[in-house]
């Protein structure tokens, strides 16, 4: 019965949702196809978006009053649930209901509400979200595409005034938008008011471009073939002034402007913050992905053998050689973790979503800062996890009918799009840098008045939803490191805190250096210590995810698998990192070592739960689309009898 308390345990607060994807998108019908051509994938992705079932999946992150069920958090784990079928399907639908209908709800009022929320829920209004610039990819605050309101005429002008302010890889662009949430710098009276967003009609009811709308194909790409991406561009192109979507800024007929938030970067960060469960999708949608291609991988290593064993007639499994188990097993572990990690950064952005009252700015600071770090350390996760996969099924991971050459183009993207991975870890160093000044007090003259005061925006990254648990455990762990057992869950946590805060406070002291020496180059200041902030950054999520790892363990201590490898993820991380920690003087050569053989033995250990541990995943066998596991007797059936037996939300 463990394998049915870890799917349990994996599947978490909307677990319902999960059970109703597997019935609802049962068989092969959504699954991916590989060999089509450009047109063919578009085509059958077109087709599936409108057969996809609204509740508890596209529509739950809607209104309750538009047909939707308020439920923000649902919405997220029903696009995970689309990336195991195909990640095409997954983003032409967060495309259409997460981001286009997203921005309409949260940057909308109640007549953009009442007049657009039932055909984009029912995808009678096909949509496109041009935020993204050619020449302004993740500096959104600097886009060039102007707004301009005429009093006169009671309209905006909506412009592109070069070629580098062209709207590009836009999703549904090239084929199937009639309309667009556009991002673009608002100007009235002669003043800017930084970006805001209008919807602006880009096709007419023949799918013929609007007057003064351009618009382009993107064509080819490395994957996601059935999503239409391209390009858009405005010459001078009327927008009537009800379009503005006006929660946060207002243009009166006579063109003064309102809004509840004065300073236009607090605005700016404040519209982008209602948008971070696009970033969730992405961060989410990449493990889900990941989880496949480990699936594949670990079944196809029950089945195939290779090379005899000495003295005996018989070939030895490929998952019972150590290589193996060390590229799958440590790869599965650091999946466990994050799929724990992304529970709680849900979990965080429906509480704060379905708050009453106004947004609680901290907690929406913090939201913000989590989602930007796990989505890179996911979405890098799964670029090299698919790889690994790929290798481990030697030449039948070549071939497209195995699934993990479409996983692999279909994923790759997904380090550069929703914020590029490299950025979006700045932006979690920042926060580190920021908390750390509020308090430890100055950051000795560094930040008062340059890069940090300017730019960086006022939030404390705190610890995890967790953290008397973690703290109880850390206290508990004995002193001295070497009278410590390896597999102490206090010491792997302090291990991981004293990077994390070493690597913090060695910035701090390189910011101030630089401070001294060049005083008015804020940006040389920070740039010289940029290799040692994304070191900071990466620890800092290494450590939210062994928390949330840690809490899932103690909330599931009937699952002592979970327990293992939780082990496992926190002792290969330390293994990465042994350079450090030998050179921090936080391992002795003897206890690295030690670490090593560690990691192995808890790698003999979990060995014969290999299948267990993917077939935890939930992930029904049509789903896979693997011809080289169609042989093997199938393992998911009792697997799907328990979804059956469960018949309540475990929210």
């Amino acid at each position: 019965m463990s394998n049915f308390a870890l799917r349990d345990a994996l599947d978490g607060r909307w677990a319902h949702v999960r059970r109703a994807a597997r019935e609802q998108l049962a068989g092969s019908h959504f699954v991916a196809v590989p060999g089509e051509t450009l047109e063919q994938s578009r085509e059958r992705i077109s087709r599936l978006v409108r057969e996809l079932p609204a509740d508890p999946g596209i529509a739950a992150g809607f209104p309750v009053a538009y047909g939707g069920s308020a439920d923000p958090g649902g919405s997220v784990v029903a696009a995970e649930m689309l990336a195991q079928l195909d990640l095409s399907l997954m983003v032409k639908a967060g495309v259409q209901w997460g981001l286009f209908g997203g921005a309409v709800v949260a940057l909308g009022t109640e007549k953009h509400h009442d007049a657009y929320l039932r055909d984009i829920i029912s995808a009678d209004l096909m949509g496109c979200f041009a935020m993204t610039e050619t020449g302004h990819g993740s500096d959104v605050q600097q886009l060039r595409t102007t707004c301009t309101y005429d009093a006169e005429t009671q309209t905006f002008d909506l412009h592109t005034p070069h070629d580098a302010a062209r709207k590009d890889y836009i999703g549904n662009a090239a084929r199937d938008g009639r309309m667009a949430v556009v991002f673009a710098q608002l100007i009235t009276g002669g003043r800017r008011y930084g970006v805001h967003a209008w919807l602006v009609p880009i096709r007419d009811d023949d799918g013929n471009p609007m007057p003064g709308v351009t618009i382009g194909d993107d064509g080819h790409k490395a994957g996601l073939l059935g999503v239409d991406n391209g390009r858009l561009s405005f010459d001078h192109v009327t927008v009537p002034r009800e379009m503005l979507l006006d929660r946060y800024g207002q243009v009166a007929p006579d063109g003064a402007y309102s809004s509840p938030i004065e300073n236009d970067t607090r605005r700016f960060f404040t519209m982008l913050g209602t948008l971070v469960r696009g970033r969730v999708v992405v961060g989410g949608s990449a493990s889900a992905a990941t989880k496949s291609a480990l699936t594949i991988a670990v079944r196809y290593g029950e089945v195939r053998r290779q090379f005899g064993a000495p003295g005996e007639n018989r070939e030895i499994a490929l998952n019972d050689y150590l290589a193996h188990q060390r590229k799958l097993l440590v790869a599965l572990a650091t999946t466990y973790g994050m799929n724990f990690a992304q529970e709680e950064l849900v979990g965080a952005l429906h509480e704060i979503q379905t708050a009453d009252g106004p947004v609680d700015e901290h907690r929406q600071r913090e939201l913000e800062s989590r989602a930007a770090g796990l989505k890179a350390a996911q979405t890098w996760h799964a670029t090299g996890a698919i790889q690994v996969c790929r290798e481990a099924l030697g030449g039948a991971g070549y071939l497209a009918e195995n699934r993990l050459p479409g996983l692999k183009a279909d994923t790759d993207v997904f380090t550069t799009f929703e914020g590029d991975n490299t950025v979006l870890l700045q932006l979690v160093a920042k926060g580190l840098l920021t908390g750390y000044r509020d308090a430890f007090g100055s950051l000795d003259g560094w930040g008062r008045a340059t890069f940090v005061a300017e730019q960086v925006r006022e939030m404390v990254l705190e610890r995890t939803a967790a953290r008397s648990l973690i703290q109880r455990l850390v206290d508990a762990a004995p002193g001295r490191d070497e009278e410590v057992a390896l597999t102490d869950r206090g010491w792997h946590l302090r291990m991981f805190e004293e990077r994390e805060k070493h690597l913090l406070d060695g910035v701090i002291r390189r910011l101030r250096r630089g401070a001294a020496k060049k005083p008015a180059r804020s940006f040389d200041i920070f740039n010289d210590v940029q290799d040692h902030v994304l070191e900071v950054a990466a620890a800092h999520v290494d450590r939210v995810v062994l928390e949330a790892f840690v809490a899932a363990v103690e909330r599931f201590p009937d699952v002592p698998l979970l327990s293992k490898m939780c082990d496992l993820y926190a002792l290969s991380t330390i293994e990465a990192h042994k350079g450090w920690y030998l050179e921090h003087q936080r391992l002795t050569p003897p206890r690295s070592k030690a670490v090593t053989a560690q990691v192995n033995s808890l790698l003999a250990q979990l060995r014969p739960a290999l299948p267990e541990l993917v077939d935890a995943f939930g992930i029904p066998e049509e789903w896979l689309a693997c011809a080289a596991l169609r042989e093997e007797p199938g393992r998911h059936e009792v697997m799907a009898a328990h979804d059956d037996q469960v018949l309540a939300p475990s929210n």
